[in-house]
């Protein structure tokens, strides 16, 4: 009898621990639910035609209108409980095209503290031939919850490793049995937390994945919520200090005024921030305080903000904010400032970490926080089940693993030097010669955090250029997984008003870090092709 007859009609193969025989019989869909897979109960497996799939309610309302999935077409859904430890509980969903797969797997990641299952990555997966999955990583909540951690160290692991990767061995093995093959290649793509799982995958779990592309990274993540409790306390410790979201604008337009033209072109884009030494003394009030002006506490307060946390001995503990990304729906009005001094999204996630994952105390006061404490804590607590930040990924590139990072400079919510450094560390530990043959990074002037922003921040096949490496960074990972053809300059574009079915405002190439877009001096400064790719400063 072969693998797949067994499995369907004996219902005691440990499907995911055995590779597909070539050849076999496909498993109908229906009859999934039998695989008997370790620690895991399969509680839906259906095919859901074309058009009509509903999501199931969701504890993280979208921001905008809901989506909509009427363009995708049938698929076979499997819904999973995985549960590795008594204590855990990893919902997953596998869904796999019921024609025209592309023999390829796409697994999906999360933003936040996770606690959702990303049906629109779902769904794009689907409509462009792959099989995919997600997971809420063991538990449901809102995005900015993190209240399920207190008392539970085991679904922090869930959240912080574990659940992407019992993700992704259940649904290679039920998606070789759906085929009767396994995948060919198996990709991981995710930004924010997401871009963290997908650096866990490459650092803990080589052998998951292919090719992973990784967006603005939250990997060094108990640093980077130290990080966020201390801009919290610089702009609200004292009460004089907060910045309004009124004031952001003034902030804005003062960096502009100050460093847009350094680059060669005045288009409200900073190429590199870091050639950025915007003084905020330049804005203090002269008279009496406004919307144009900051305080002398404001002003102490902004300097912080760029500058970042050091500890009592001096030390950098991350990164601070570049200048150049205030502005806009995905700035500091969202992230830094908030509509009051406990309302910005920093606060929510700093806060939850701290007093749900690390003292794991719901009335913790936020008043307590000092650096050096918070840090030890919470290093001690939650760095081994948090943290991807090992620079060594000898095993991924060994078994011809690619990887590509992206961070866009205008990010107000994971200060992006932090992907520059992970870059550098990986070199410092593995050589210039050797990580340029499977890891690239590219930094996105004017993109905030994994979209919007005045920069050219769409380069995912946005308008029609779907599988074009010249515009896809996803497909460019393909090319070099599939064909060794190793990526170097991608094109980015600005639409109108962000929209792909708008004009295009402009176009700029995307380098590989170190190297930067440099404008030729001539021709349409929106065109493309009248920059090149030269190195950094």
């Amino acid at each position: 009898m072969g693998r797949a007859g067994f499995c369907t009609y004996l219902i005691i193969l440990l499907c995911a621990a055995v590779p597909a025989i070539a050849g076999a019989a496909p498993v109908p869909c229906d009859r999934l639910a039998y695989l008997g897979l370790p620690n895991t109960k399969i509680t839906v497996a259906e095919v859901v035609a074309a058009g009509a799939f509903t999501p199931p309610p969701s504890p993280m309302p979208p921001m905008g209108p809901p989506p909509s999935f009427k363009d995708v077409p049938a698929f076979c859904r499997v819904v999973l409980d995985a549960s590795p430890t008594p204590d855990s509980d990893i919902k997953i969903e596998v869904w796999m095209p019921a024609s025209g797969w592309n023999h390829k797997f796409r697994g999906q990641g999360n933003g936040g503290f996770a606690g959702t299952i990303d049906y629109d990555g779902l769904a794009a997966a689907v409509k462009r031939g792959y099989a995919s999955a997600g997971t809420d990583t063991g538990h449901s909540g809102s995005g900015i919850d993190a209240s399920w951690a207190i008392g539970h160290p085991e679904k922090v692991v869930d959240f912080g490793n574990r659940g992407i990767h019992e993700m992704t061995l259940n649904a290679r093995g039920i998606i070789g049995a759906f085929y009767g093959e396994n995948p060919q290649r198996n990709y991981f793509a995710s930004c924010s937390d997401g871009g963290r799982e997908a650096l866990m995958e490459a650092q803990r779990f080589p052998e998951d994945y292919d090719g992973i592309l990784a967006g603005a990274p939250a990997n060094f993540w108990t640093h980077l919520l130290t990080a966020a409790m201390y801009n919290v306390e610089a702009t609200t410790r004292d009460p004089a200090s907060y910045i309004p979201a009124a004031k952001v604008p003034a902030i804005a337009k003062a960096v502009l005024d100050a460093c847009d033209a350094e680059d060669g072109v005045t288009d409200g884009v900073l190429n590199d921030p870091r050639q950025c030494h915007f003084d905020p003394g330049t804005i203090a009030c002269k008279g009496a305080d406004s919307n144009d002006c900051l305080t002398a506490s404001q002003v102490t307060a902004l300097k912080a903000v760029y500058a970042g946390p050091h500890d009592s001995a001096g030390h950098q503990v991350f990164p601070g904010y570049e200048p150049g990304g205030e502005a806009g729906f995905g700035g500091w009005s969202l992230w830094i400032t908030g509509p009051n001094p406990t309302s910005s999204l920093i606060y929510f996630f700093g806060h939850g970490f701290f007093s749900d994952m690390v003292y794991e105390q719901k009335d913790w006061d936020p008043k307590t926080f000092t650096v050096d404490d918070a840090l030890k804590a919470a290093d001690a607590k939650t760095a081994s089940a948090l943290n991807a930040t090992d620079p060594d990924l000898s095993p991924f590139k060994a078994r011809g693993g690619k990887l590509i990072v992206y961070h866009g400079w205008s990010d107000a919510a994971i200060p992006p030097e932090n992907a520059i450094n992970y870059y550098n560390s990986v070199q410092a530990r593995m050589g210039q010669s050797s990580v340029e043959s499977f890891m690239r990074l590219y930094m996105i002037p004017g993109m905030q955090h994994c979209a919007d922003g005045p920069g050219a921040n769409a380069f995912f096949g946005e308008g029609g250029r779907l599988g074009d490496p010249e515009h896809d960074i996803f497909a460019d990972l393909e090319q070099w997984v599939e064909k060794n053809v190793a990526p170097h300059t991608i094109i980015a574009t600005k639409y109108a008003d962000d929209n792909p079915a708008h004009a295009v405002k402009m176009t700029r190439p995307l380098c590989a870090y170190p190297e930067v877009a440099k404008y030729k001096g001539s021709g349409d400064s929106n065109d493309a092709a009248n920059f090149t790719c030269v190195k950094g400063e």
